[in-house]
């Protein structure tokens, strides 16, 4: 894999960029190139804002293994910088690095809300859940900025339209009033991701997400409003973070979550090579163990593409962690309530006004 000459970056995930494995041609830097490298010759790599100029926001999933059909995605890439994000091959297809351009060149569906207006007109919608940030997250830097997440659920409450959300971003406390609307009616279910209660880790792991104390804070926000919201322990890293399952568990809950899942580390396709030089920059004296440690719950391979087992895992280590995962969350009474969002409240409006974002 060809890439850039880069070390710790502050404020991202990446060191370096990858090259696009669609591409014909690739450099592959000597160790002359390395040893000459300094790294007070690049300058600081900022975001740029790239425009999406998809005519559609609803995508449909066909992945069984999945838990929802539809989603929206205002933004393509993520700032957040996570380095074991599943979705940095995304970038790919749109002729970029799964590297650094995957967190600092982040395209934007600038007409999202209007374009989403459009879908739930049309007769064939029925007010199905959507699912936000199917791929990246929906409250990442630029939506508060932006405001296309915040576009979009006006037009979803204004329809009735459930919807579910994950984010590791504190900035989701900014549209409590929209959540409490779509409350009364069964129309919002919401996960806050926490992966590690390490912040310093967490700093390095998702260099531009909230810290684990704002995420664990936006969880007390939202559930003394009323608003049904669990904790996603993802990705569960073995090796590295799966220890802290039981008090990321009990700290949720004591923050008032309802309900809790995980996901085990998966590592598809070009995300390996970034993870794996996330862990040489970072956590060299760890590489092993944690690699080691993927292989133990994917067959002895550093992915599983197979649908079912990608998702949880096989083999002893991976029993281990759902026996874990169950366990603390009977002792702190998690996943004892359903919650179900609910369609009956579906309703086109009759007044087709132009749209505003706040």
């Amino acid at each position: 894999m060809s890439r850039e000459f880069r070390k710790d970056i502050k404020g991202r995930g990446a060191s370096s960029n990858f090259s696009n494995r669609y591409d014909s041609l690739t450099y592959e830097p000597t160790e002359e190139d390395f040893d000459n490298y300094q790294e007070e010759e690049k300058p600081l790599l900022r975001t740029e804002i790239l425009k999406d100029s998809s005519r559609t926001i609803i995508s449909q999933n066909k992945s069984p293994d999945i838990g929802f059909t539809y989603s929206i995605n205002s933004y393509r890439g993520c700032e957040h910088g996570c380095s074991y994000c599943y979705a940095r091959p995304s970038h790919e297809y749109l002729g970029h690095s799964p590297g650094l351009d995957f967190e600092s060149k982040i395209y934007v569906k600038e007409e999202g809300p209007q374009l989403l207006r459009e879908a739930l007109m049309k007769p064939s919608w029925k007010g199905d859940v959507i699912m936000m940030s199917g791929i990246t997250d929906c409250y990442q830097p630029l939506e508060r900025k932006m405001q296309l997440t915040r576009g979009c659920l006006q037009v979803l409450a204004e329809f009735k339209n459930p919807a579910s959300l994950i984010t590791k971003n504190a900035l989701i406390t900014r549209d409590l009033d929209i959540f409490t609307d779509m409350a009364k009616y069964d129309g919002i279910l919401i996960y806050i991701s926490v992966t590690s209660l390490n912040a310093d880790l967490a700093a390095k792991l998702e260099p531009r997400t909230s810290r684990p104390e704002a995420r664990l804070k936006a969880i007390e926000t939202l559930a003394a409003a009323g608003i049904p919201v669990g904790v996603n322990v993802a990705p569960c890293i073995p090796g590295l973070t799966d220890h802290e399952m039981p008090m990321i568990l009990k700290r949720a809950k004591e923050a008032g979550a309802k309900f809790a899942g995980y996901t085990p580390l998966r590592l598809p396709s070009t995300v390996l090579p970034i993870f794996s030089e996330w862990l040489e920059v970072h956590e060299p004296l760890k590489k092993d163990k944690v690699l080691n440690a993927v292989k133990d719950i994917r067959g002895g391979r550093l992915n599983d593409p197979n649908f079912g087992s990608r998702m949880r895992g096989e083999g002893a280590r991976a029993d281990h962690l759902e026996q874990m995962f169950e366990i603390y969350c009977r002792k702190w009474s998690l996943n004892k309530e359903e919650f179900h969002l609910s369609s009956a409240s579906f309703k086109r409006p009759t007044n087709q006004l132009s749209f505003d974002i706040d």
